[in-house]
């Protein structure tokens, strides 16, 4: 069997389900507004087999953790620590992983991240997400998921690259780096700010909203057509120099994850966001 390192279509996880190969499915669903509903929508539905995976109680450090690995209302938990996890839920470093949402890839994208992060080449986005697997007719279930085994999941080199604030900030204005602007027109402008304590957006950057990256079906726009708008957002500056970010550093990711489908490897992730870039009021700010 092939392995999955972008996206997967409903048929191929289907296959690959079939086919025995090491496989484990996530459940990232989750609400930035009513962070409870996530693991109640899980409990509702899911696909038949996948482990709910928690924005904060899991894909998150707890807030004031000194060993977080970045800032920001979503801290990301230590590579130890989640590797910690990840093993004592049974995954390990030969399995195929798989995740999804059922909120347009704005959250599954942080584990697609986190597992590259870790080491670990071989996971997938499920291309529609959980409306996709329902429109397919596949199995759900709902209640917990079953227990699994405990492993053993061994660290690897990073496969993506994380920026911290204070590189980002040093780097302000530098064409080393082009920041990418996830959130929403109206917020990447200050027009409102429903979440963070200031309005508006690091100086410089561009604007792209993490739900441009779909069609009208929810599934990502094919590769050509990614290609095409990331190429005339970005014009000459380079794939490798752009980096990536939003209010928390999770919607961010769909836009990273984007231009890899569109064939623009190497692009950075400022995982602390907007919502550490603002915290500090030295740091500048600009609007419209």
């Amino acid at each position: 069997m092939p392995h999955f390192n972008t996206l997967i279509s409903v048929t191929e996880l289907q296959t690959l389900l079939a086919s025995g190969q090491p496989c484990m499915v996530f459940d990232c669903s989750s609400d930035l507004m009513q962070p409870a509903n996530g693991l109640a929508q899980y409990l509702d539905s899911h696909i038949a087999g996948a482990l709910h995976a928690d924005l904060n109680q899991v894909l998150s450090a707890p807030h004031g953790a000194t060993d977080a690995a970045s800032g920001g209302r979503h801290p990301l938990p230590a590579r130890s620590h989640f590797a910690a996890w990840l093993g004592s839920i049974g995954f390990d470093n030969t399995m195929q992983a798989v995740v999804y949402d059922r909120q347009g890839a704005n959250y599954c994208g942080r584990l697609w991240w986190m597992l590259k992060w870790l080491g670990h080449a071989h996971v997938a986005v499920l291309d529609g997400g959980l409306q996709a697997w329902q429109a397919g007719a596949a199995a759900l279930e709902s209640g917990a998921g079953s227990t699994r085994t405990p492993s053993q999941f061994q660290l690897g080199a990073p496969l993506v690259t994380l920026v911290d604030v204070g590189t980002v900030q040093k780097n302000l204005g530098s064409p080393q780096q082009h920041i990418l602007d996830a959130r929403a027109t109206p917020r990447f402008r200050g027009e409102v700010e429903p979440i963070d304590p200031v309005a508006g957006h690091i100086p410089g950057a561009l604007n792209r909203p993490f739900a441009s990256n779909l069609g009208s079906d929810g599934r990502f726009k094919p590769a050509a057509t990614l290609r095409a708008e990331f190429d005339a957002l970005l014009g000459a500056r380079a794939a490798s120099a752009v980096v990536h970010h939003c209010g928390s550093g999770v919607s961010a990711v769909p836009n990273l994850l984007a231009m890899e489908i569109a064939g623009l490897p190497g692009s950075a992730l400022f995982a602390g966001s907007w919502s550490e870039w603002c915290s500090d009021p030295a740091r500048p700010v600009a609007q419209g």
